[in-house]
């Protein structure tokens, strides 16, 4: 997200299904499949944006926004991150929340692109808020012994704050955290807005561990996310704005990074594009929000989404198809 004056986009409708791993499912026409079953959004009843995931013990953990503006009000309202777990992709419990205020006495009340991880037994909520004291946007960290909390500041302090980071004179450069523990246990953390930022963590995961790099990807703008696949890496960002989704590749975490194209189009009416991306009883999800709950939703207010990710032999991504009726049950 960008704390700047934006227009609404028009509404792009995905209408290709996308039921299975075969090209021949992948091209089926909307009316061939169930047209009674909506998915999508996969939740209603809050408006909720800018998802991150996380598999622990056969559930999958949703960490969210909440968009709270109301229908006039045309601008980003958030002052807390939700929780929600599922065992199938499909039937979303919500299970707790993480206020900024109560939680870090040094942040305002933005609530901002966050992102979960699991190490060693500890759950860190990488979280993007508004410093009272150093002017921007900042990076903080909350910790907790379980996926749904209770949680508690991890620092007392912010870990990545915008005087930091000073190649762009926006405030704002300081925001959508993704972090990423390799396969030797080494943590990295993702971020940034208009430049993309990456730094090492040390193994307490509060701490930088080293110097701040950035990674030169084609029409940047913000929502970085990385997963591992087999022997490649992927960031997926999102790109331009309105905001389509992108992605690079690479064969060591720390780059180079090749910029393989477009990921996932313009999300329906919101301007913004966040992604997660997770392998969960053998298939590969794309988590998503757009504008879809009738009849506020918009940029503003927006609705997460999932749908099925395909890759091609060569480790590349399909093209993801958005979806009304979204993803079966997985079993």
């Amino acid at each position: 997200m960008k704390k700047i004056k934006i227009a609404l986009s028009g509404l792009l409708i995905a209408a290709a299904a996308c039921s299975g791993p075969s090209v021949e499912k992948e091209s089926q026409s909307i009316e061939n499949k169930a047209t009674d079953r909506v998915g999508n959004p996969v939740i209603t009843h809050k408006y909720t944006a800018d998802p991150a995931a996380l598999v622990h013990n056969d559930t999958v953990y949703l960490y969210v926004g909440h968009d709270e503006a109301p229908p006039r009000k045309e601008f980003y309202e958030m002052h807390e991150w939700l929780i929600f777990s599922s065992a199938d992709m499909v039937n979303w419990e919500e299970r707790a929340a993480l206020n900024v205020v109560e939680t870090f006495e040094w942040a305002e009340g933005d609530a901002w692109a966050a992102h979960t991880i699991e190490k060693d037994g500890k759950f860190y909520w990488f979280v993007t808020v508004t410093h009272k004291e150093i002017h921007g946007k900042a990076i903080g960290i909350a910790v907790s012994d379980t996926p749904i909390g209770p949680w508690k500041d991890a620092r007392g302090s912010a870990l990545i704050t915008n005087d930091m980071t000073t190649d762009t004179e926006i405030s704002w450069d300081d925001i959508d955290p993704a972090v990423f523990i390799d396969d030797d246990g080494e943590a990295y953390v993702f971020w940034g807005n208009t430049i993309a930022y990456w730094a090492k963590l040390k193994p307490n995961m509060t701490e930088l561990d080293g110097p701040i790099n950035q990674i030169p990807l084609p029409n940047f703008t913000e929502a970085p996310w990385v997963h591992k696949k087999g022997d490649w890496y992927y960031l997926s960002y999102a790109y331009q704005f309105p905001e389509k989704t992108a992605y690079a590749m690479s064969k060591s975490i720390t780059g180079p990074w090749e910029y393989k194209g477009i990921l996932n189009e313009v999300a329906g009416n919101s301007n913004t594009n966040h992604q997660a991306i997770i392998e969960f009883k053998g298939k590969d999800y794309f988590i998503y929000h757009n504008g879809s709950i009738p009849t506020d939703g918009g940029s503003f207010r927006r609705s997460v989404c999932i749908d099925y990710l395909y890759y091609n032999p060569d480790g590349t991504l399909k093209r993801v198809v958005m979806t009304t009726e979204g993803v079966e049950p997985a079993l």
